[in-house]
């Protein structure tokens, strides 16, 4: 919201001389936020002046252009020029060059003098062109800056103005003046008016404020005014989408009389173009008021006003020239030939008023904002009406605002009002809000006396009676954001001061904190970052073919997935199933960026949907679904558990001297795998896998001990890492974080550490080719009994010497015995015991 200061100075107790920057400052203090200060010196400067033109030559030129070699005189006749300057005249008449035709002798016009500077840093001199020495300008709006008009020289005359010549035309035109922009936010609609913001600007300061609403008198009652009716047949919510109507009519105005300039200089500081003298009326009466107003041409209008909702398909051509096609919830303004305008929205082009208009109907409404709001986002249409009765106009100030847009097109336009008006609608119910005389204090942490909370309530304008278990509060009609006891509070504390609101750092109650998950998932990143790994974040969307590769082990094997409606590219419609698809792409930017030595993880959840998935209805907004209600849309939400995923690309280090960097490999993202159990103290099965995505030999399945697979590990399939221009070799794992955490125990309990020595025993078993190691392992470890402490491959051999389709796997046993140092033989029968299991179950040898 712009606030013009010379307005807000008619309401309330700016100083002289503040400036735009000190009004944000105080009206910081009732919480808005700074955005702008727009200021016409800041890039115009004077001396610019009032001139009139005493003679005009036309000289034609070579080029085919015809100028103007003009007189004009710039101080009243008979007096001297006080201005000083290289090429200001003494004598008062300047020698000016122009191009423009639209003006003639004895216009009074606008002249910059030399030593003015134009928007643009455009600096006035008197220099020689088309041989003549021009000392100054006649200017245009447009150049100016005040307007987009650029068809040629501003006459005053023509904007009614008759003004002294050689007065100050900066301050004729109002461009001394200045604005403060504040940011409004959605809850405080009031503000959007000069009203709004002088009342906060009192609250501010504590300076007497003025409402302007209260400066007009508009009748106590209205009839017999044009025929309106309010038909809504399918309310929102229950809420009528038009609950007050008000109607004036103005007969006889001119249409086509100029805009005062103090108001267009005021309507162009709040960031509105002068249009029209009725529809500028209209948009300052909303502007100065908060409410937003419609002027329909009266001659144009076919029967009475009816209010509406849209037929489904109905079409309108609105103010801006463009058909368009409503929807069955759109309220229309309607008379009998159909829509002339979408509600609260945007008139329509068939009753504008234009030059020809002499008779006016005045519109001042009350709309639902929920109407408005779904109106304006489905026609993407903002409009400065739209804001407003989206977020709440006062119901009361309708009469009132019709009121003064009549008398302003009375005493501009010079229109006759009818006596007779027309105001439908029904009051809505006030809101009292029962406000216990500790709770401000409790919520705030400030002692709130109550001095204090009924000055402050009062201030706004609410009505307050003493209760005895504290205040009853109605709310004034302007502020519709005051519903409960917390907003009360809320207004309380932002009045008596944002700053006296003491800073107090919270005590965190015993037995709370991070939950069980929160430290296992904070140790588990941390973790992977202490072992070399950078933490990166993807996107969470990706491609069905991506989803098909990474979401499901077996090639062609269905996987459902969820897909977006609006998605940001096609190639990305859907939501992952699998992490692995964003981290390659990270690392396939990387490398296009010369960045080949990589490795990457992320945690994040991944989106698997069940059965369910939705619900065949929304229910509707406004009031919190039944228990069963929510109960249905949890079930139909898709499962989302949190994945862990890396990716390792080139060498695990830089080149260096006498250093020789290795290249990541299969065991590499295994290590990964088993230092995230680790870390949470669950210990995991490896074993041979096959998944598509993965190198058909260098895959490992990573299970829980119950059995349930978690995740994959190994090198990625060659043909995936070509298609994605990735190095050869490239590895990764992806695991099921919520598993891990599941699985792993409250409390990890660290292993007592023997005082004993260890016993090792070496031994090699010759398998058929097709057992896996990790079983044979897990037999050794079965039958080795408690004393095994650890047991580990270290070798894999077949050829020379071993049977065709066999294979030796070399693993070093270690035993320890808590109570005592371990014989040979001891740790010789545990080791016979080993083989004997795996020779039981496999058929091991040992060679």
């Amino acid at each position: 919201m712009r606030i013009p200061l010379s307005w807000l100075r008619e309401f309330a107790a700016v100083p002289a001389g503040a400036s735009a920057e000190d009004v944000m400052a105080d009206l910081v203090k009732v919480g808005f936020e700074e955005e702008a200060v727009h200021r016409p010196t800041d890039t115009l400067q004077g001396p610019i002046v009032v001139g009139q033109v005493l003679s005009l030559v036309k000289e034609p030129q070579s080029n085919g252009k015809t100028i103007n070699w003009c007189q004009v005189r710039v101080v009243p006749e008979g007096q001297q020029q006080t201005l000083t300057g290289e090429g200001i005249d003494p004598s008062g008449v300047q020698g000016i060059i122009c191009g423009a035709h639209n003006f003639v002798e004895g216009d009074k016009v606008v002249v910059t003098l030399p030593g003015a500077v134009l928007p643009g840093d455009f600096r006035i001199s008197a220099r020689k062109t088309y041989g003549h020495l021009s000392a100054g300008m006649i200017a245009s709006v447009r150049e100016l800056g005040i307007g987009d008009d650029h068809d040629g020289i501003l006459v005053l005359s023509r904007i009614g103005l008759d003004p002294e010549i050689g007065t100050d035309a900066m301050e004729l035109l109002g461009l001394y003046d200045q604005a403060a922009e504040i940011n409004v936010t959605p809850d405080r609609g009031y503000a959007f008016s000069i009203r709004g913001v002088a009342r906060e600007y009192a609250h501010a300061t504590g300076t007497p404020f003025t409402d302007p609403a209260s400066k007009v008198t508009a009748p106590a009652e209205l009839s017999g005014g044009f025929d309106i009716k309010l038909n809504d047949d399918a309310p929102i919510y229950g809420n009528a989408g038009c609950d007050r109507f008000v109607a004036r009519t103005v007969r006889g105005v001119d249409a086509t009389k100029p805009t005062p300039p103090w108001m267009v200089s005021r309507l162009r500081l709040a960031g509105i173009r002068s249009i029209s003298l009725p529809v500028d009326i209209s948009n300052y009466v909303m502007l100065e008021l908060g409410q937003p107003t419609h002027c329909y041409d009266l001659d144009t209008l076919t029967g009475g006003i009816v209010v509406r909702r849209a037929a489904q398909g109905e079409k309108i051509t609105t103010l801006d020239d463009k058909e368009r096609t409503l929807d069955a919830e759109d309220l229309l303004i309607t008379d009998g030939s159909g829509a002339i305008g979408i509600a609260g929205v945007m008139g329509g082009a068939a009753t504008e008023v234009s030059d020809a208009t002499t008779n006016i109907l005045v519109e001042s409404a009350h709309f639902d904002e929920v109407s408005i709001a779904r109106s304006r986002r489905r026609h993407k249409l903002p409009s400065e009406a739209s804001k407003r009765f989206e977020r709440g106009v006062d119901w009361y100030v309708a009469p009132v605002a019709a009121q003064r847009v009549v008398d302003l097109l009375v005493e501009l336009a010079g229109g006759t009002a009818d006596a007779e008006g027309t105001d439908v609608g029904t009051a809505p119910d006030a809101v009292t809000v029962d406000l216990p005389a500790t709770f401000a204090s409790e919520r705030i942490g400030i002692d709130f006396t109550e001095e204090q909370i009924l000055t402050s309530l009062r201030d706004l304008g609410a009505d307050v009676r003493t209760t005895d278990a504290g205040y009853a509060v109605t709310a004034p009609s302007w502020r519709t954001d005051l519903e409960t006891k917390e907003d009360l509070s809320e207004e309380i504390a932002r009045l008596v001061g944002y700053d006296k609101i003491p800073a107090t750092l919270p005590v965190a109650p015993p037995g709370r904190g991070l939950t069980r998950v929160q430290q296992q998932r904070r140790r588990l990143v941390q973790a992977l970052a202490d072992a070399g790994l950078t933490e990166v974040l993807a996107y969470p969307f990706v491609s069905k073919a991506a989803n098909d590769t990474f979401g499901t082990p077996v090639a062609g094997a269905d996987r459902k997935a969820l897909k977006l409606a609006n998605p940001i590219s096609e190639e990305q419609g859907f939501l992952r199933t699998s992490i692995l698809p964003g981290l390659i792409e990270v690392a396939k930017r990387n490398h296009s960026r010369g960045f080949r030595d990589l490795a990457l993880f992320e945690t994040g959840l991944v989106f698997l949907p069940g059965e369910t998935l939705g619900t065949a209805s929304i229910p509707p907004l406004g009031a919190r679904p039944a228990e069963e209600v929510l109960d249905g849309l949890f079930d139909g939400v898709p499962d989302q558990p949190l994945h862990l995923a890396a990716v390792l690309t080139g060498h695990d280090s830089p080149a260096a001297p006498a250093h020789t960097p290795r290249a990541w490999d299969y065991a590499d993202a295994l290590d990964i795998a088993r230092l995230a159990g680790d870390v949470l103290g669950v210990e995991l099965v490896v074993s041979q896998g096959s998944h598509q995505a993965f190198h058909p030999g260098r895959a490992a399945q990573l299970a829980l001990r119950t059995g349930e697979v978690i995740g994959y590990a190994g090198e990625l399939h060659p043909k995936l890492l070509a298609a994605h221009d990735m190095p050869a070799r490239s590895v990764a794992l992806e695991l099921n974080a919520d598993a891990l955490f599941e699985a792993a125990a409250d409390v990890i309990v660290a292993r007592p550490i023997s005082g004993y020595p260890v016993a090792t025993q070496d031994v090699a078993l010759v398998v058929a080719a097709d057992v896996p190691a990790g079983d044979v392992l897990e037999a050794l470890r079965e039958g080795a009994g408690d004393l095994l402490e650890e047991v580990s491959l270290f070798d894999v051999y077949a050829g020379k010497g071993i049977e065709d389709g066999k294979k030796s796997l070399a693993f070093n046993l270690r035993f320890r015995a808590d109570d005592r140092t371990l014989t040979a033989d001891e740790a010789s029968a545990a080791r016979d015991l080993a083989v004997a299991a795996a020779h039981e179950r496999f058929g091991a040898v040992q060679r």
